[in-house]
């Protein structure tokens, strides 16, 4: 098992020395980064085999300069001896070379941002829990001047593990279910103070409110409302022993709402405090009730310092029966010869369901358009593509025939979806006649999607001096049940669409109250990067240390 320390921004663990005087005024002064801290399982394990954590150094050019000169850098590891032992990285060893008493690498150039090493360290075989050594990096460069970074590296900590709770995957619109929270340390240290951090998506909810608990939800201005997370973040003051398991005192229930298809629901611990600052509003009710927390049990079995963030968290996902109707809108224009007339084209979400594909960012449906005869397209969105009768590649993208036309990842109950476009008219042809038909892409055109209940309707004219017709009764559904095919899991192809898999937890108590093994936990970055959302899309739960905490 591996955990990576990296100094994205997001993660907040940077830390830089003491800033130097560089030798010259108009020398650029750049800043070596590396984790505040990091933790490490003790020596062998409870596989019997040292665990890993990488940690990188990197190089910020804060001055904005460029600089090209050769840079070496080097790694002091004369304080590791017997506590720590230390291995370069495969993939990031370009230019460096491991001694005894430190790693050295030399390279060309600063980018901003530009990695410099990684190291894998473990517990040396005889160190002692507890004990907390310095790894520090030096830079030199003609006509540069270098801020130094040390790591503190510690043996052993704290390590929160989340139990997965055992959820059942099918629901109902309305229907609620229980949401046990288990939680224990497996780490060598206590914890004062932990947060409970819920997320959910649109299409489900959180029944209890607790004066201890926040609520927000992710409405923010650069996403649609429908993409919003809601975050409940409960906190504790609670000290979690090593070996102690815990659990709620009091009630979690999740609701699906009526709107709900494909939902998420992630769960996690972490030290109270460690969370990532949101920039949502939250509020807090006054209720009188608190959720509390309670032992579970007095020892649990020890495994592993968050030192592993890893299993903090779970994640499950959840398949409302439910279904969401695509209906094509008829468009009714007129103009003169020469006239240029502006049309949204396109369909609306008749509902009940929201649709959204958080996990893959796949497109939820596209609009197959055919342009009317006489007109010409002159002006069309970015997300639309023009191709020719028969739906083949086609380099002209303007005054193409026909286009195809791509949702984003989500379509929101109850939604208008229109492609704005506009169309000269060339020459006046009576009751011209085209069309804008939706469903799932295919080389063909839009096909109906397997969970709308109507394929009757996801076909409409686009008439340009034509009558509008008299509207008809609608048919009757074509299809009885129809049952979520995107699934909101990784790895979905653009175009295609897969079966849900939940991912509900078969796992249940441990003997004697420990934590059940289920199966791996879910990592702390989930449908974020791991990037497992378009752009735009929902970004998954990452729990995130403190400068001056646990890596």
């Amino acid at each position: 098992m591996r955990k990576r320390i990296s100094l994205l921004a997001a993660a907040g663990l940077v830390a830089v020395g003491l800033a130097a005087t560089p030798a010259n005024a108009a020398d650029p002064v750049l800043t070596l980064t590396s984790p505040a801290e990091v933790g490490l399982f003790p020596h062998p394990g409870d596989t019997g085999k040292p665990k890993k954590a990488t940690v990188d150094f990197r190089v910020e050019n804060k001055g904005g300069a460029p600089f090209d000169n050769e840079a070496t850098y080097t790694i002091d590891l004369s304080a590791l001896k017997g506590v720590v032992d230390v291995a370069l990285t495969r993939e990031q060893a370009q230019g460096c070379t491991l001694a005894a008493t430190a790693v050295t690498c030399k390279d060309w150039g600063i980018w901003p941002g530009g990695q410099i090493v990684s190291l894998d360290l473990t517990a040396a075989k005889g160190s002692r829990t507890g004990t907390v050594v310095d790894l520090t990096m030096t830079g030199a460069a003609e006509g540069a001047t270098f801020t130094p970074a040390t790591t503190k590296v510690k043996i052993g900590g704290p390590d929160l593990a989340m139990e997965k709770a055992r959820l059942k995957a099918k629901v109902d619109p309305g229907e609620r279910q229980p949401v046990p929270i288990v939680f224990g340390n497996k780490g060598t240290e206590s914890v004062k103070g932990v947060a409970l951090e819920l997320r959910t998506t649109h299409g489900l909810g959180l029944v209890e409110q607790y004066d201890n608990c926040a609520y927000s939800q992710d409405d923010s201005a650069n996403q649609p409302w429908n993409v919003g997370w809601g975050t409940t973040v409960c906190t504790f003051d609670n000290e979690i022993k090593p070996g102690e398991v815990w659990e709620i005192a009091g009630s979690l229930t999740l609701e699906a709402a009526p709107h709900g298809f494909m939902e998420g629901f992630i769960y996690g611990v972490h030290q109270a405090g460690s969370e990532a600052k949101s920039v949502q509003k939250s509020s807090t009710p006054r209720t009188g009730k608190q959720l509390g927390l309670k032992t579970r049990s007095a020892k649990a079995a020890p495994q592993t310092s968050d030192l592993d963030p890893w299993n903090n968290q779970h994640e499950f996902d959840f398949q409302v029966r439910n279904t969401a109707d695509l209906v094509a809108s008829p468009t009714f224009l007129k103009g003169k010869a020469g006239d240029t007339v502006k049309a949204q084209l396109g369909f609306r979400n008749d509902g009940p369901a929201w649709v959204a594909y958080l996990r893959s960012g796949e497109d939820v449906a596209m609009a197959d358009i055919v342009i009317p005869a006489g007109a010409k397209v002159t002006k069309k969105p970015n997300r639309c593509t023009g191709v020719t009768a028969e739906g083949g590649y086609r380099e002209q993208q303007l005054g193409a025939p026909r286009y195809f036309c791509s949702t984003k990842h989500v379509i929101g109950e109850n939604q208008q979806y229109g492609f704005p476009f506009e169309l000269k008219i060339e020459k006046v042809i009576a009751d011209a006649t085209g069309s804008v038909s939706v469903g799932q892409w295919t080389p063909e055109g839009a096909d109906p999607q397997s969970w709308d209940p109507n394929h009757a309707n996801n076909k409409a004219a686009v008439v340009i001096n034509g009558k509008a017709p008299v509207p008809t009764p609608t048919p009757a559904p074509t299809t009885a049940s129809p049952s979520p095919t995107a699934s909101t899991s990784p790895g979905a192809t653009p175009g295609t669409s897969a079966t849900p898999s939940p991912g509900a937890s078969t796992g249940g108590k441990s003997p004697q109250g420990g934590l059940a093994e289920t199966g791996a936990a879910t990592g702390p970055v989930l449908i974020a990067g791991i990037a497992l959302v378009a752009a735009g899309g929902a970004v998954f739960l990452a729990f995130r240390r403190r400068a001056n905490g646990r890596a």
